[in-house]
């Protein structure tokens, strides 16, 4: 349990700090400059501790072991979800489906050079490890552990009303875009009853991250990230 639990609690830590400096700049304890500087690079260290911790724990992680996709059938389906997702996303930034304002992340405030360096942070980190993190947080432990406590007994892919829900609406909350969270949470429990497997999840949400990526880099809408 703790092997896809930690991961993500690191991350969401990281959340929770990067939102308490934030408080702290807006009260007048930190300057304008300070904060600035801690959202930048704290990105990064968030990025290594989760794929630490993945890299330590991976052995654990039976769902992951073996094939990718289990046909080129399945590999397709998982792009193909992956970039409806992503064109839903970007039409679903309405005020009312949002929670907060939204900060966006430029990595170019840190200059050219150290800019180019996040920004393939940020790329990797949201292509390769969030999906990898939140995947076997939300579609291998938390859906399965709504099923049963035993969670590792209940097959993927297993539907039930409640964990459906409270998987989609929880990690629909996650977001600042929390109804197109939402959206995502249901195509991506779809698949995953579809497939019965992790990695077709997994490849569609780093589809997703990997073209939000992209639009960001190429509109500089650094709303997104």
């Amino acid at each position: 349990m703790i092997a896809r639990i930690l991961p993500f609690a690191a991350y969401m830590g990281f959340i929770a700090l990067s939102a308490g400096i934030s408080w702290l700049g807006g009260a007048g304890v930190l300057s304008s400059a300070w904060v600035e500087k801690a959202d930048l690079w704290l990105y990064p260290i968030k990025t290594a501790v989760v794929l630490g911790l993945l890299f330590f724990f991976w052995r654990q992680y039976e769902e992951l072991k073996g094939k990718a996709v289990a046909g080129p059938g399945e590999g397709f389906l998982a792009v193909v979800v992956g970039v409806l997702v992503y064109l839903a996303w970007v039409r679903m930034d309405w005020t009312w489906a949002m929670q907060g304002a939204a900060a966006g992340y430029d990595p170019f405030k840190a200059g050219e050079t150290a800019g180019i360096v996040l920004a393939a942070v940020r790329i990797f980190g949201a292509a390769a490890v969030v999906p990898v993190m939140e995947e076997l947080f939300w579609r291998s432990f938390l859906i399965r552990y709504l099923v049963s406590p035993r969670f590792e007994s209940v097959r993927l892919g297993t539907f039930t009303p409640l964990s459906f829900g409270a998987t989609v609406v929880l990690f629909g909350l996650e977001h600042h875009l929390w109804l197109a969270g939402m959206m995502a949470g249901v195509a991506y429990n779809l698949l995953l009853y579809r497939t019965g497997r992790l990695w077709p999840c997994v490849i569609a949400h780093a589809v997703t991250n990997l073209l939000l990526a992209v639009h960001v880099l190429v509109t500089g809408e650094w709303r997104w990230w």
